[in-house]
């Protein structure tokens, strides 16, 4: 079996289209999990903080983040 070098795959990893690469991503991720253990899926993290976030006016805080950049 021939070595691929890191450069020749990142090109061809490049040239899938997107949908592709980020399957690729996953199962890398899923592939170098420590100790043998399932990569954790981004899906998992799906409403994860949500209690950060229960009495906060979304557009208010829109609005805190957008004057603070005009100093």
């Amino acid at each position: 079996m021939a070595t691929t070098s890191y450069e020749q795959a990142l090109r061809v990893a490049e040239a899938l289209p997107r949908e592709e690469q980020l399957r690729l991503i996953q199962e890398l991720a899923e592939h170098t999990a420590h100790d043998g253990e399932r990569a954790t899926s981004v899906m998992e993290l799906c409403g994860l903080g949500q209690e950060i976030w229960q009495h906060r006016d979304a557009q208010e805080y829109v609005n805190s983040e957008r004057a603070s950049w005009n100093g």
